[in-house]
């Protein structure tokens, strides 16, 4: 059990919540973070999009960070899930499941998001392996390759569009009627896109490598790659909820900018405020959200 106070808490181990404890750090700011080590890109083979690190495992990018943070005697790193925060008049009390309780001038949420995937069978087989919810996270290992998009909204067409800059060979399943108006359907026609309606019934896989959908008809077709639209991802936590932070109409945590809130001394960055930042996204707000909270720091400690 770790009990002491200290400029700052960090919820979440990200390369948001990361890269914030690496700035504070160098700041000379007293820093605890707190991960529970179950990210949302944990069911991935690789991660992509990060400059230097391109392929890299997502737990190899975490062990890398934690093993330069080591160097910074003033930030602490506990495994561990935070079960409540509570503000208490100029300071917030955070407290884990394992009774660990810090007091801290300032909190980062960088808690991100989990994903709710549809409930059809052998989806959980290939997702994070051969379907994705990222296409630029993963298209690019499966461009030109037999590829089925996944799901029904009203910016469908835009999605289908997307999908197709990797693969020409592509498939649209929307498990019911299309949200597409007759102008759009004749487009996907024009490129050679099959649209199907049927409901998906399983995906076929061999050791998480997709091979086919089957449909409830009886159809089967080959597939090697999918994306979801919808992963279904909702808030991992919702303590920023109790502070005070509401969800805006995407149900993200409405911040301010450099990821400030209506609550003072409490900020959200990544997911949990945008939805989607990708893993340089985050860090990139990570970095932001450190500088601009130093400078409070500063200003009032003058």
């Amino acid at each position: 059990m770790i009990q002491k106070t200290v400029d700052v808490v960090i919820i979440g181990g990200g390369p948001g919540g990361l890269n914030a404890a690496l700035v504070l750090g160098r700041s000379r700011r007293s820093v605890v973070l707190i991960d529970a080590a179950h990210p949302r890109n944990e069911v991935t083979y690789e991660s992509h999009g990060f400059l230097t690190r391109d392929g890299i495992k997502p737990f190899e990018l975490r062990e890398l960070a934690h093993e330069q943070m080591k160097k910074y005697s003033n930030v602490t790193l506990i495994r561990g899930v935070v079960k409540d925060v509570l503000k208490e008049k100029q300071q917030f009390k955070t407290m884990t499941e394992t009774e660990d309780v810090i007091f801290s001038r300032k909190v980062i949420f960088a808690t991100g998001l989990k994903e709710d995937i549809p409930s059809i069978e052998g989806l959980q087989d290939v997702y994070g392996k051969t379907v994705f919810s990222c296409p630029y996270c993963d298209a690019w290992e499966h461009r030109d390759q037999p590829i089925v998009l996944i799901g029904n909204t009203k910016q469908l067409i835009h999605q289908i569009r997307l999908i197709y800059n990797w693969s020409k060979d592509l498939i649209v399943a929307t498990n019911g009627p299309a949200m597409l108006n007759q102008k759009e359907k004749l487009e996907l026609n024009d490129h050679n896109i099959r649209l199907i309606e049927t409901p998906i019934e399983k995906f076929k896989s061999q050791n998480s490598m997709l091979e086919h959908v089957v449909f409830t008809d009886g159809e089967m077709i080959h597939r090697k790659a999918g994306f979801i639209i919808n992963t279904g991802a909702t808030q991992a936590s919702m303590l920023p909820q109790k502070l005070g932070v509401k969800l805006n109409e995407k149900h993200a945590f409405e911040t301010q900018e450099h990821g400030k809130t209506k609550v003072s001394g409490l900020f959200i960055i990544g997911d949990a405020a945008k939805r989607f930042t990708g893993l340089i996204g985050a860090a990139s707000e990570g970095y932001e959200t450190a500088v601009f909270l130093n400078k409070e720091l500063v200003e009032e400690d003058w």
